[in-house]
Protein backbone atom coordinates (compact mmCIF):
# COMPACT_ATOMS: atom_id res chain seq x y z
CA UNK A 1 0.00 0.00 0.00
CA UNK A 2 1.15 3.55 -0.77
CA UNK A 3 0.86 6.76 1.22
CA UNK A 4 0.78 10.23 -0.33
CA UNK A 5 0.38 13.88 0.56
CA UNK A 6 -2.67 15.47 -1.07
CA UNK A 7 -3.29 19.17 -1.84
CA UNK A 8 -6.32 20.98 -3.16
CA UNK A 9 -10.01 21.48 -2.55
CA UNK A 10 -11.35 18.47 -0.68
CA UNK A 11 -14.77 18.77 -2.28
CA UNK A 12 -13.27 17.83 -5.65
CA UNK A 13 -10.95 15.06 -4.44
CA UNK A 14 -11.42 11.80 -6.35
CA UNK A 15 -11.29 9.16 -3.65
CA UNK A 16 -13.42 6.27 -2.46
CA UNK A 17 -13.47 7.55 1.10
CA UNK A 18 -12.83 10.99 2.55
CA UNK A 19 -12.27 11.04 6.32
CA UNK A 20 -13.20 14.28 8.10
CA UNK A 21 -13.37 15.11 11.78
CA UNK A 22 -16.30 15.99 14.02
CA UNK A 23 -15.42 17.59 17.33
CA UNK A 24 -17.24 17.04 20.61
CA UNK A 25 -20.81 18.27 20.84
CA UNK A 26 -21.25 17.68 17.10
CA UNK A 27 -19.04 20.63 16.10
CA UNK A 28 -17.80 20.70 12.51
CA UNK A 29 -14.09 20.91 11.83
CA UNK A 30 -13.02 23.19 8.94
CA UNK A 31 -12.92 20.27 6.46
CA UNK A 32 -16.29 18.98 7.62
CA UNK A 33 -17.70 22.49 7.30
CA UNK A 34 -16.35 22.72 3.75
CA UNK A 35 -18.05 19.45 2.87
CA UNK A 36 -21.25 20.60 4.56
CA UNK A 37 -21.31 23.82 2.53
CA UNK A 38 -20.81 21.95 -0.74
CA UNK A 39 -23.57 19.53 0.30
CA UNK A 40 -26.01 22.34 1.18
CA UNK A 41 -26.07 21.53 4.91
CA UNK A 42 -26.30 17.76 4.54
CA UNK A 43 -23.67 17.02 7.20
CA UNK A 44 -25.24 19.43 9.68
CA UNK A 45 -28.62 17.74 9.23
CA UNK A 46 -27.06 14.41 10.20
CA UNK A 47 -25.50 15.98 13.28
CA UNK A 48 -28.77 17.63 14.23
CA UNK A 49 -30.44 14.23 14.03
CA UNK A 50 -27.98 12.94 16.64
CA UNK A 51 -26.47 10.19 14.50
CA UNK A 52 -22.97 11.17 15.67
CA UNK A 53 -21.94 13.40 18.59
CA UNK A 54 -18.21 13.73 17.91
CA UNK A 55 -17.04 11.54 20.80
CA UNK A 56 -13.46 10.34 20.42
CA UNK A 57 -13.31 7.34 18.09
CA UNK A 58 -16.97 7.55 17.06
CA UNK A 59 -17.56 6.90 13.33
CA UNK A 60 -20.32 7.25 10.77
CA UNK A 61 -19.88 6.24 7.12
CA UNK A 62 -21.94 8.19 4.56
CA UNK A 63 -22.55 7.20 0.95
CA UNK A 64 -22.89 9.59 -2.01
CA UNK A 65 -22.79 12.87 -0.15
CA UNK A 66 -24.16 15.49 -2.60
CA UNK A 67 -21.91 18.20 -4.03
CA UNK A 68 -18.55 16.44 -3.62
CA UNK A 69 -16.46 14.03 -5.70
CA UNK A 70 -15.60 11.52 -2.96
CA UNK A 71 -17.73 8.38 -3.15
CA UNK A 72 -18.00 8.10 0.65
CA UNK A 73 -17.43 10.37 3.63
CA UNK A 74 -16.37 8.92 6.95
CA UNK A 75 -17.17 11.18 9.90
CA UNK A 76 -14.65 10.59 12.68
CA UNK A 77 -15.20 11.79 16.25
CA UNK A 78 -12.24 13.75 17.63
CA UNK A 79 -13.60 14.49 21.11
CA UNK A 80 -12.85 17.65 23.08
CA UNK A 81 -9.81 19.72 22.14
CA UNK A 82 -8.57 19.98 25.73
CA UNK A 83 -8.77 16.21 26.22
CA UNK A 84 -6.69 15.14 23.23
CA UNK A 85 -3.75 12.84 23.73
CA UNK A 86 -1.60 10.33 21.86
CA UNK A 87 -3.75 7.54 23.26
CA UNK A 88 -6.92 9.23 22.04
CA UNK A 89 -5.43 9.95 18.63
CA UNK A 90 -4.46 6.34 18.16
CA UNK A 91 -7.94 5.27 19.19
CA UNK A 92 -9.37 7.56 16.51
CA UNK A 93 -7.07 6.31 13.75
CA UNK A 94 -7.77 2.72 14.77
CA UNK A 95 -11.52 3.36 14.59
CA UNK A 96 -11.26 4.93 11.14
CA UNK A 97 -9.10 2.10 9.82
CA UNK A 98 -11.52 -0.49 11.17
CA UNK A 99 -14.27 1.01 9.01
CA UNK A 100 -12.00 1.31 5.98
CA UNK A 101 -10.82 -2.29 6.29
CA UNK A 102 -14.39 -3.58 6.59
CA UNK A 103 -15.31 -2.28 3.14
CA UNK A 104 -14.02 -2.71 -0.40
CA UNK A 105 -12.39 0.73 -0.30
CA UNK A 106 -9.17 0.88 -2.34
CA UNK A 107 -8.31 4.53 -1.63
CA UNK A 108 -8.94 6.81 1.32
CA UNK A 109 -7.93 10.35 2.21
CA UNK A 110 -7.67 11.82 5.71
CA UNK A 111 -8.60 15.51 6.01
CA UNK A 112 -8.32 16.12 9.74
CA UNK A 113 -7.11 19.75 9.78
CA UNK A 114 -4.14 19.10 12.09
CA UNK A 115 -6.63 18.40 14.88
CA UNK A 116 -5.57 14.85 15.68
CA UNK A 117 -3.06 14.85 18.51
CA UNK A 118 -2.27 16.66 21.71
CA UNK A 119 -0.27 19.41 19.97
CA UNK A 120 -0.01 21.14 16.59
CA UNK A 121 3.31 19.53 15.57
CA UNK A 122 2.58 18.75 11.91
CA UNK A 123 5.57 16.43 11.45
CA UNK A 124 4.54 14.38 14.45
CA UNK A 125 0.88 14.25 13.45
CA UNK A 126 1.59 13.10 9.88
CA UNK A 127 4.18 10.55 10.96
CA UNK A 128 1.91 9.07 13.58
CA UNK A 129 -1.05 8.94 11.23
CA UNK A 130 1.08 6.95 8.78
CA UNK A 131 2.59 4.76 11.51
CA UNK A 132 -0.69 3.97 13.24
CA UNK A 133 -2.79 3.46 10.12
CA UNK A 134 -0.06 1.28 8.62
CA UNK A 135 0.15 -0.77 11.81
CA UNK A 136 -3.61 -1.40 11.63
CA UNK A 137 -3.07 -3.08 8.27
CA UNK A 138 -0.52 -5.55 9.66
CA UNK A 139 -1.52 -9.18 9.26
CA UNK A 140 0.56 -12.23 10.16
CA UNK A 141 0.07 -15.26 7.90
CA UNK A 142 3.62 -16.51 7.42
CA UNK A 143 2.92 -19.91 8.98
CA UNK A 144 -0.69 -20.32 7.82
CA UNK A 145 -1.62 -22.59 4.92
CA UNK A 146 -4.27 -20.10 3.78
CA UNK A 147 -2.79 -16.68 3.22
CA UNK A 148 -4.67 -13.50 3.95
CA UNK A 149 -6.76 -12.01 1.17
CA UNK A 150 -4.89 -9.31 -0.78
CA UNK A 151 -5.17 -5.90 0.81
CA UNK A 152 -8.02 -3.95 -0.77
CA UNK A 153 -6.69 -0.58 0.35
CA UNK A 154 -4.04 0.51 -2.15
CA UNK A 155 -3.64 4.22 -1.38
CA UNK A 156 -3.98 6.33 1.74
CA UNK A 157 -3.71 10.10 1.34
CA UNK A 158 -3.33 12.93 3.85
CA UNK A 159 -4.64 16.40 3.01
CA UNK A 160 -2.05 19.10 3.71
CA UNK A 161 -1.80 22.76 2.72
CA UNK A 162 0.77 23.35 -0.01
CA UNK A 163 2.92 25.52 2.28
CA UNK A 164 3.45 22.48 4.53
CA UNK A 165 4.31 20.02 1.75
CA UNK A 166 8.01 19.68 2.51
CA UNK A 167 7.70 18.82 6.18
CA UNK A 168 4.68 16.60 5.49
CA UNK A 169 6.53 14.59 2.84
CA UNK A 170 9.46 14.18 5.23
CA UNK A 171 7.14 12.99 7.98
CA UNK A 172 5.37 10.61 5.59
CA UNK A 173 8.64 8.95 4.55
CA UNK A 174 9.73 8.59 8.17
CA UNK A 175 6.32 7.15 9.03
CA UNK A 176 6.56 4.56 6.27
CA UNK A 177 10.05 3.59 7.49
CA UNK A 178 8.65 3.13 10.99
CA UNK A 179 5.76 1.02 9.69
CA UNK A 180 8.26 -1.25 7.95
CA UNK A 181 10.50 -1.42 11.01
CA UNK A 182 7.62 -2.24 13.34
CA UNK A 183 6.31 -4.86 10.91
CA UNK A 184 9.77 -6.45 10.77
CA UNK A 185 9.87 -6.66 14.57
CA UNK A 186 6.35 -8.10 14.72
CA UNK A 187 7.08 -10.68 12.03
CA UNK A 188 10.20 -11.92 13.81
CA UNK A 189 8.45 -11.97 17.18
CA UNK A 190 5.44 -13.88 15.86
CA UNK A 191 7.45 -16.62 14.16
CA UNK A 192 7.55 -19.89 16.13
CA UNK A 193 10.70 -21.10 17.81
CA UNK A 194 11.17 -23.97 15.33
CA UNK A 195 11.50 -21.39 12.53
CA UNK A 196 13.03 -18.36 14.22
CA UNK A 197 16.21 -19.90 15.60
CA UNK A 198 19.51 -18.09 16.30
CA UNK A 199 20.68 -19.24 12.87
CA UNK A 200 17.53 -17.83 11.25
CA UNK A 201 18.11 -14.45 12.92
CA UNK A 202 21.69 -14.48 11.66
CA UNK A 203 20.49 -15.21 8.13
CA UNK A 204 18.03 -12.31 8.27
CA UNK A 205 20.80 -9.95 9.34
CA UNK A 206 23.03 -11.10 6.48
CA UNK A 207 20.19 -10.67 3.97
CA UNK A 208 19.45 -7.16 5.20
CA UNK A 209 23.09 -6.15 4.81
CA UNK A 210 23.09 -7.46 1.24
CA UNK A 211 20.25 -5.06 0.44
CA UNK A 212 21.73 -1.92 2.05
CA UNK A 213 25.04 -0.41 0.95
CA UNK A 214 26.04 1.15 4.26
CA UNK A 215 25.09 -1.81 6.45
CA UNK A 216 27.46 -4.68 7.18
CA UNK A 217 26.80 -7.83 9.19
CA UNK A 218 29.25 -10.03 11.06
CA UNK A 219 28.24 -13.34 12.67
CA UNK A 220 30.30 -14.57 15.62
CA UNK A 221 29.86 -18.33 16.00
CA UNK A 222 30.26 -20.49 19.09
CA UNK A 223 33.94 -21.31 18.47
CA UNK A 224 34.77 -17.63 18.13
CA UNK A 225 32.75 -16.78 21.22
CA UNK A 226 34.65 -19.41 23.17
CA UNK A 227 37.93 -17.86 22.05
CA UNK A 228 36.66 -14.48 23.21
CA UNK A 229 35.78 -15.93 26.62
CA UNK A 230 32.00 -15.45 26.25
CA UNK A 231 31.21 -18.44 28.43
CA UNK A 232 28.19 -16.77 30.05
CA UNK A 233 26.40 -16.38 26.72
CA UNK A 234 27.45 -19.85 25.63
CA UNK A 235 26.19 -21.41 28.87
CA UNK A 236 22.60 -20.52 27.98
CA UNK A 237 22.64 -22.55 24.77
CA UNK A 238 24.38 -25.63 26.19
CA UNK A 239 21.12 -27.55 26.47
CA UNK A 240 20.03 -26.84 22.90
CA UNK A 241 20.89 -28.40 19.58
CA UNK A 242 20.59 -24.93 18.05
CA UNK A 243 23.97 -23.14 18.00
CA UNK A 244 24.11 -19.73 19.65
CA UNK A 245 25.05 -16.70 17.56
CA UNK A 246 26.33 -13.19 18.23
CA UNK A 247 24.99 -11.03 15.42
CA UNK A 248 26.66 -7.67 14.76
CA UNK A 249 25.14 -5.18 12.30
CA UNK A 250 26.99 -1.91 11.62
CA UNK A 251 25.07 0.98 10.06
CA UNK A 252 27.43 3.69 8.80
CA UNK A 253 25.52 6.87 8.09
CA UNK A 254 28.11 9.35 9.38
CA UNK A 255 31.85 9.91 9.03
CA UNK A 256 33.96 6.82 9.64
CA UNK A 257 35.66 8.36 12.68
CA UNK A 258 32.41 9.22 14.45
CA UNK A 259 31.88 6.91 17.40
CA UNK A 260 28.72 4.83 17.17
CA UNK A 261 25.67 4.43 19.31
CA UNK A 262 25.15 0.77 20.17
CA UNK A 263 21.92 -1.20 20.53
CA UNK A 264 22.08 -4.62 22.20
CA UNK A 265 19.11 -6.98 21.86
CA UNK A 266 18.26 -10.10 23.84
CA UNK A 267 17.56 -12.84 21.32
CA UNK A 268 16.40 -15.90 23.26
CA UNK A 269 14.49 -17.52 20.42
CA UNK A 270 12.74 -19.87 22.83
CA UNK A 271 12.95 -19.95 26.61
CA UNK A 272 11.89 -23.09 28.44
CA UNK A 273 13.70 -21.84 31.54
CA UNK A 274 16.29 -24.56 31.08
CA UNK A 275 16.77 -26.84 34.08
CA UNK A 276 14.77 -24.28 36.10
CA UNK A 277 11.84 -25.26 33.90
CA UNK A 278 8.94 -22.84 33.49
CA UNK A 279 5.33 -23.90 34.15
CA UNK A 280 3.61 -25.29 31.07
CA UNK A 281 0.80 -22.72 30.96
CA UNK A 282 1.46 -20.05 28.33
CA UNK A 283 4.96 -21.41 27.66
CA UNK A 284 4.21 -21.00 23.95
CA UNK A 285 4.61 -17.26 24.52
CA UNK A 286 8.28 -17.78 25.25
CA UNK A 287 8.85 -17.55 21.50
CA UNK A 288 8.48 -13.81 22.23
CA UNK A 289 11.59 -13.86 24.42
CA UNK A 290 13.57 -12.60 21.44
CA UNK A 291 11.48 -9.45 21.05
CA UNK A 292 14.38 -7.33 22.29
CA UNK A 293 16.37 -8.59 19.32
CA UNK A 294 13.32 -8.09 17.09
CA UNK A 295 13.02 -4.45 18.15
CA UNK A 296 16.69 -3.92 17.29
CA UNK A 297 16.09 -5.49 13.86
CA UNK A 298 13.10 -3.19 13.44
CA UNK A 299 15.05 -0.06 14.39
CA UNK A 300 17.88 -0.99 12.00
CA UNK A 301 15.34 -1.59 9.22
CA UNK A 302 13.85 1.87 9.81
CA UNK A 303 17.30 3.47 9.89
CA UNK A 304 18.25 1.86 6.60
CA UNK A 305 15.25 3.58 4.99
CA UNK A 306 15.62 6.93 6.77
CA UNK A 307 19.43 7.11 6.31
CA UNK A 308 20.17 9.56 9.17
CA UNK A 309 23.73 10.82 9.61
CA UNK A 310 24.70 8.54 12.47
CA UNK A 311 26.78 5.42 13.06
CA UNK A 312 24.95 2.62 14.84
CA UNK A 313 26.11 -0.82 15.89
CA UNK A 314 23.39 -3.39 16.59
CA UNK A 315 24.44 -6.44 18.59
CA UNK A 316 22.07 -9.37 19.05
CA UNK A 317 22.86 -12.13 21.53
CA UNK A 318 20.90 -15.10 20.17
CA UNK A 319 20.48 -18.45 21.92
CA UNK A 320 17.86 -21.07 22.72
CA UNK A 321 17.39 -22.03 26.39
CA UNK A 322 16.54 -25.73 26.65
CA UNK A 323 16.87 -28.50 29.28
CA UNK A 324 19.02 -31.51 28.46
CA UNK A 325 21.93 -33.53 29.80
CA UNK A 326 24.23 -30.80 28.50
CA UNK A 327 22.27 -27.91 29.98
CA UNK A 328 23.70 -25.54 32.55
CA UNK A 329 22.58 -26.43 36.10
CA UNK A 330 21.67 -24.25 39.07
CA UNK A 331 24.86 -23.78 41.08
CA UNK A 332 27.13 -23.86 38.03
CA UNK A 333 29.70 -21.07 37.77
CA UNK A 334 30.71 -19.50 34.46
CA UNK A 335 33.31 -16.93 33.50
CA UNK A 336 32.11 -13.96 31.48
CA UNK A 337 34.01 -12.21 28.71
CA UNK A 338 34.85 -9.47 31.23
CA UNK A 339 36.57 -12.03 33.47
CA UNK A 340 33.94 -11.77 36.19
CA UNK A 341 32.51 -15.07 37.41
CA UNK A 342 28.78 -15.74 37.79
CA UNK A 343 27.02 -18.28 39.98
CA UNK A 344 23.91 -19.38 38.08
CA UNK A 345 21.28 -19.88 40.74
CA UNK A 346 18.39 -19.95 38.29
CA UNK A 347 18.78 -20.96 34.64
CA UNK A 348 15.55 -19.09 33.82
CA UNK A 349 17.38 -15.82 34.49
CA UNK A 350 19.23 -16.37 31.24
CA UNK A 351 18.69 -13.06 29.44
CA UNK A 352 21.21 -11.26 31.60
CA UNK A 353 23.70 -14.05 30.96
CA UNK A 354 23.69 -13.46 27.21
CA UNK A 355 23.47 -9.68 27.51
CA UNK A 356 26.44 -9.30 29.84
CA UNK A 357 28.85 -10.77 27.30
CA UNK A 358 27.27 -8.77 24.49
CA UNK A 359 27.71 -5.60 26.55
CA UNK A 360 31.36 -6.40 27.12
CA UNK A 361 31.75 -7.05 23.39
CA UNK A 362 30.31 -3.58 22.72
CA UNK A 363 33.34 -1.95 24.40
CA UNK A 364 35.48 -2.57 21.30
CA UNK A 365 33.42 -0.02 19.36
CA UNK A 366 34.21 2.80 21.83
CA UNK A 367 30.52 3.72 21.85
CA UNK A 368 28.99 7.09 22.62
CA UNK A 369 26.06 5.30 24.24
CA UNK A 370 24.83 1.73 24.70
CA UNK A 371 21.18 0.78 25.07
CA UNK A 372 20.13 -2.82 25.66
CA UNK A 373 16.59 -4.03 25.03
CA UNK A 374 15.23 -7.20 26.59
CA UNK A 375 12.13 -9.05 27.72
CA UNK A 376 14.02 -9.50 30.94
CA UNK A 377 11.80 -9.74 34.03
CA UNK A 378 8.23 -10.61 34.91
CA UNK A 379 8.72 -8.21 37.81
CA UNK A 380 8.60 -5.33 35.32
CA UNK A 381 5.05 -6.34 34.40
CA UNK A 382 4.09 -6.26 38.08
CA UNK A 383 5.67 -2.80 38.43
CA UNK A 384 4.45 -1.11 35.24
CA UNK A 385 1.82 -3.36 33.70
CA UNK A 386 1.66 -3.50 29.93
CA UNK A 387 1.73 0.22 29.22
CA UNK A 388 5.28 1.42 29.85
CA UNK A 389 8.71 0.00 29.18
CA UNK A 390 10.99 -0.10 32.21
CA UNK A 391 14.09 2.10 31.95
CA UNK A 392 17.21 1.95 34.13
CA UNK A 393 20.48 3.72 33.43
CA UNK A 394 23.87 4.66 34.81
CA UNK A 395 23.61 8.10 33.18
CA UNK A 396 20.91 10.68 33.97
CA UNK A 397 21.25 12.52 30.65
CA UNK A 398 20.91 9.32 28.64
CA UNK A 399 17.86 8.29 30.66
CA UNK A 400 16.27 11.69 30.03
CA UNK A 401 16.97 11.43 26.30
CA UNK A 402 15.31 8.02 26.10
CA UNK A 403 12.29 9.16 28.10
CA UNK A 404 11.91 12.19 25.83
CA UNK A 405 12.20 10.02 22.73
CA UNK A 406 9.51 7.73 24.12
CA UNK A 407 7.18 10.68 24.65
CA UNK A 408 7.88 12.01 21.15
CA UNK A 409 7.20 8.62 19.59
CA UNK A 410 4.20 7.80 21.81
CA UNK A 411 6.12 4.71 22.95
CA UNK A 412 6.48 5.48 26.62
CA UNK A 413 9.06 4.34 29.14
CA UNK A 414 9.32 4.92 32.89
CA UNK A 415 12.53 5.17 34.85
CA UNK A 416 13.20 2.88 37.81
CA UNK A 417 16.05 3.35 40.34
CA UNK A 418 19.45 1.76 39.98
CA UNK A 419 20.74 2.25 43.51
CA UNK A 420 23.78 0.62 45.08
CA UNK A 421 21.59 -0.77 47.86
CA UNK A 422 20.17 -3.30 45.40
CA UNK A 423 23.62 -4.58 44.38
CA UNK A 424 24.04 -6.44 47.68
CA UNK A 425 21.22 -8.81 46.70
CA UNK A 426 23.54 -10.24 44.03
CA UNK A 427 26.29 -11.28 46.45
CA UNK A 428 27.51 -14.87 46.05
CA UNK A 429 29.59 -17.05 48.37
CA UNK A 430 31.14 -18.87 45.43
CA UNK A 431 31.51 -16.37 42.55
CA UNK A 432 31.88 -12.67 41.92
CA UNK A 433 28.16 -12.29 41.37
CA UNK A 434 24.95 -14.33 41.44
CA UNK A 435 22.59 -14.18 38.48
CA UNK A 436 19.50 -13.49 40.61
CA UNK A 437 18.84 -11.37 43.67
CA UNK A 438 15.58 -12.77 44.96
CA UNK A 439 11.97 -11.71 44.35
CA UNK A 440 12.23 -8.22 45.82
CA UNK A 441 13.03 -5.58 43.20
CA UNK A 442 13.61 -8.17 40.50
CA UNK A 443 13.68 -5.69 37.63
CA UNK A 444 16.17 -3.51 39.46
CA UNK A 445 18.50 -6.34 40.50
CA UNK A 446 18.50 -7.65 36.92
CA UNK A 447 19.65 -4.22 35.75
CA UNK A 448 22.16 -4.12 38.62
CA UNK A 449 23.62 -7.34 37.26
CA UNK A 450 24.00 -5.79 33.80
CA UNK A 451 25.48 -2.61 35.25
CA UNK A 452 28.50 -4.61 36.43
CA UNK A 453 29.46 -4.91 32.75
CA UNK A 454 28.83 -1.30 31.68
CA UNK A 455 31.22 0.74 33.77
CA UNK A 456 33.21 2.00 30.77
CA UNK A 457 30.35 3.66 28.87
CA UNK A 458 27.03 5.49 29.13
CA UNK A 459 24.41 2.77 29.28
CA UNK A 460 20.68 2.27 29.62
CA UNK A 461 18.54 -0.84 29.90
CA UNK A 462 15.00 -1.14 28.51
CA UNK A 463 12.90 -3.95 30.00
CA UNK A 464 10.09 -4.66 27.51
CA UNK A 465 8.65 -7.75 29.21
CA UNK A 466 5.30 -6.00 29.62
CA UNK A 467 5.14 -4.21 26.27
CA UNK A 468 6.68 -6.56 23.68
CA UNK A 469 3.59 -8.69 23.03
CA UNK A 470 -0.12 -9.07 23.72
CA UNK A 471 -1.38 -12.31 25.25
CA UNK A 472 -5.11 -12.24 24.71
CA UNK A 473 -7.53 -13.23 21.97
CA UNK A 474 -7.28 -11.84 18.47
CA UNK A 475 -4.76 -9.26 19.65
CA UNK A 476 -2.27 -11.97 20.67
CA UNK A 477 1.09 -11.36 19.08
CA UNK A 478 4.16 -9.15 19.00
CA UNK A 479 3.58 -5.39 19.26
CA UNK A 480 6.76 -4.05 17.67
CA UNK A 481 7.63 -2.00 20.73
CA UNK A 482 10.04 -0.35 21.28
CA UNK A 483 10.98 0.30 17.62
CA UNK A 484 9.44 3.81 17.67
CA UNK A 485 11.29 4.79 20.86
CA UNK A 486 14.65 3.47 19.64
CA UNK A 487 14.31 5.03 16.21
CA UNK A 488 13.31 8.41 17.64
CA UNK A 489 16.20 8.27 20.10
CA UNK A 490 18.67 7.63 17.28
CA UNK A 491 17.15 10.37 15.11
CA UNK A 492 17.56 12.78 18.02
CA UNK A 493 21.16 11.67 18.52
CA UNK A 494 21.81 12.17 14.82
CA UNK A 495 20.46 15.72 14.98
CA UNK A 496 22.49 16.41 18.11
CA UNK A 497 25.70 15.02 16.64
CA UNK A 498 25.25 17.19 13.53
CA UNK A 499 24.78 20.27 15.73
CA UNK A 500 27.95 19.45 17.64
CA UNK A 501 29.92 19.18 14.40
CA UNK A 502 28.61 22.58 13.32
CA UNK A 503 29.64 24.12 16.60
CA UNK A 504 26.05 24.71 17.69
CA UNK A 505 24.98 24.68 21.34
Amino acid sequence: MDFEIVNGNITSLETECLVVGIQADATLTPSAREIDQAASGYIQEILNAGDIQGKSGETLLLQKVPGISARRVLLLGLGKADERSDRGSRKQITAAMAVIKSTSISSAVFALDKQVGADDDLYRQVRQLVEWSGSELYNYDETKSKKADPLKLELLGIVIGEDDNEIAEFALLDGVALVNGISTARDLGNLPGNVCTPTYLAEQAVELAEEVDNLTTTIVDEDEMAELGMHSLLSVGHGSEQPSKLIVMEFKGAQADEKPHVLVGKGITFDTGGISLKPGAAMDEMKFDMCGAASVFGAVTALCEMQPEINVVAIIAAAENMPSGHATKPGDIVTTMSGQTVEILNTDAEGRLVLCDALTYAERFEPQTVVDIATLTGACIIALGHHATGLLSNDDDLAAELLAAGDQAADKAWRLPLWDEFQEQLDSNFADIANIGGRAGGTVTAACFLSRFTKSFRWAHLDIAGTAWNSNGKAKGATGRCVPLLTQYLLNQSAGDASDENGDD
